[in-house]
C-alpha cells in the first residue's frame, strides 16, 4: 500500500509540473518599450514635425523692392513689388510671379477716369472671356495712399502646370489708378485660400505717380 501511495504521488507532482510549464509558456514575453521610442536622443520629448504656410502665403519676413518702368505707354509711376520674384514682359504688362502668386502691372492711356460703371460695363465682360470659369465680380471705390481707385475682385482658374498639369483656384484683386490721361491697372493674384491680405495692401498702397 506505502508503494502505491508513493507511485501516485509521484504521477501527480509531474503533472504539475507539466500544467506549469505549458502555461508558462503559453504566450509570449512582453517588455516595455525603450524610453527612447517616445523622447529625442536625449531623453526630452520628442519635437513635433514642422508646419509650413498653406500654398500661396507670402511669408511675413518678405522684403519689396520699387519698380520704376523705364519703357512702354507710361513711366510716371513707381510701385513695390516683392524682392526675388521673377520679372517677365507679357505685351503691355509686366508681370512678377513667385510659385503661386503674381503681380501685375499694365499701363495704358485712357482719356476717361475709370469708374465703378466702366469697370461693371466692359472690363468684366472683358475678363470673362479671358479668365477661365471667371466668378465672384464685385466693384468697388476704394482709397489707397494715391488717392481713390476702383477695386474689381473676382476668381478664375489658373493656367494648368506645365509641369504637373494642376489648375489652382486664383483670387483677384485689380486696382485702376488713373491720372491726366493715363490709366495704371494693377492686378494681385493668388490661391483663393491664401492669406495675402497684408503683403496685397502693402503693394497696392505702395503705388504712386511720378
Amino acid at each position: 500500500m506505502a508503494a502505491h501511495a508513493r507511485t501516485c504521488e509521484v504521477v501527480a507532482l509531474a503533472l504539475i509540473a507539466v500544467v506549469t510549464v505549458g502555461c508558462a509558456g503559453s504566450g509570449p514575453t512582453r517588455t516595455a518599450p525603450p524610453a527612447s521610442s517616445a523622447r529625442g536622443g536625449n531623453g526630452q520629448p520628442a519635437p513635433a514635425p514642422t508646419e509650413s504656410n498653406p500654398p500661396g502665403d507670402i511669408p511675413d519676413n518678405q522684403v519689396y523692392v520699387v519698380y520704376r518702368p523705364t519703357g512702354g505707354a507710361f513711366t510716371g509711376f513707381t510701385v513695390k513689388v516683392p524682392e526675388g520674384w521673377a520679372r517677365s514682359e507679357q505685351g503691355s504688362s509686366t508681370v512678377f510671379t513667385d510659385k503661386l502668386n503674381t503681380v501685375r502691372i499694365t499701363a495704358v492711356t485712357s482719356s476717361t477716369a475709370p469708374t465703378t460703371g466702366s469697370v461693371t460695363n466692359t472690363v468684366i465682360p472683358q475678363l470673362r472671356s479671358q479668365v477661365p470659369r471667371f466668378a465672384a465680380p464685385k466693384v468697388s471705390e476704394v482709397t489707397r495712399h494715391a488717392g481713390p481707385v476702383v477695386l474689381l475682385t473676382y476668381q478664375g482658374d489658373s493656367a494648368k502646370d506645365p509641369v504637373t498639369g494642376k489648375v489652382v483656384r486664383d483670387a483677384f484683386e485689380r486696382y485702376a489708378f488713373y491720372r491726366s490721361g493715363h490709366e495704371v491697372d494693377l492686378t494681385l493674384s493668388g490661391p483663393v485660400n491664401a492669406d495675402n491680405v497684408d503683403p496685397w495692401r502693402i503693394v497696392s498702397d505702395s503705388f504712386a505717380w511720378r
